[in-house]
């Protein structure tokens, strides 16, 4: 008869079981001994009945094996309007095994990152799309409320994953970042309702003859309105004025105009709008 050890050392858990279990991928294997399950005696320290809590270790260990993570983990950033917002999604996300926070933001490193906002507005357009263009994450945009133009404006940015923040459990955030993750869309769908809306109407036009068909080139109307006063001459200032739109707003117009459609300034982005009819 064999002599039992329980093995010991910083590879191994106050039970003698491997740590790197814990990590292995799931494809990794116990190989156990014919003899260990017929003729190996269970440890002595274990006394009367032993042989079953011997088994029950035993299992355990496959059990481990069987519970190992199937695939890498997630890194989000979680980006908030303030620490207490911040915490209630991280308190959410972390009890995902297949998700894993950056502690800060700012940090390299994440694979999608988790923009939330009360509404959106000119500097959440701006965060999206340094996120998207110049960080290339995946993003999950989580708010309160958005109306059609701005949602046409997200998804020019490149993202398509919403949450309404009245349903983000952490279920619901969970799947949507594992879709931005996969560049997949995840829309509420009332959302979805208003983008198929807005397509249709983009067709009627197109199939009119109307100049609504240059917007299905891509342009929204207050671009297409910014774009016709920098053409009439006015400069930001006076746009600004002319559509009750702050300075900060006219140039972010613009901006999203010129990177969208890979032009190189003002003068480019009004000569590209009168070649495809825009104004």
């Amino acid at each position: 008869m064999r002599a039992w050890s329980v093995p010991h050392g910083p590879r191994y858990d106050s039970r003698g079981l491997p740590r790197a279990l814990r990590t292995a991928p799931r494809t990794a294997f116990l190989v156990v001994p014919i003899s260990w399950s017929t003729t190996m005696a269970a440890p002595p320290s274990m006394g009367k009945g032993g042989s079953r809590s011997w088994k029950k270790e035993f299992f355990t260990v496959l059990q481990l094996v069987d519970d190992v993570r199937t695939s890498r983990r997630v890194a989000v950033a979680i980006h908030a309007p303030d620490p207490i917002t911040r915490a209630g999604a991280m308190s959410h996300l972390r009890q995902y095994p297949e998700i894993t926070l950056v502690d800060d933001p700012r940090q390299d490193g994440a694979d999608v990152a988790l923009l939330i906002a009360d509404a959106f507005d000119e500097t959440v357009l701006s965060r999206l799309s340094r996120l998207v263009r110049a960080e290339k994450v995946g993003v999950v945009l989580v708010l309160d409320r958005i109306r059609e133009a701005e949602l046409l404006d997200v998804v020019a940015c490149g993202v398509t994953t919403i949450v309404w923040r009245r349903e983000a459990t952490g279920a619901r955030l969970r799947q949507a970042v594992l879709a931005a993750e996969k560049g997949g869309c995840e829309l509420p769908p009332d959302l979805l309702a208003q983008l198929i809306g807005h397509m249709g109407r983009l067709q009627e036009g197109k199939a009119g003859g109307q100049g609504a068909a240059s917007v299905a080139l891509g342009m929204v109307p207050r671009e297409v309105d910014v774009l016709r006063l920098v053409a009439d001459g006015m400069d930001t200032a006076e746009i600004a004025v002319e559509l009750a739109y702050s300075e900060r707003t006219v140039k972010n117009i613009l901006h999203t105009v010129t990177t969208r459609f890979q032009l190189r300034n003002r003068a480019h982005a009004v000569a590209y709008a009168l070649r495809e009819g825009y104004i």
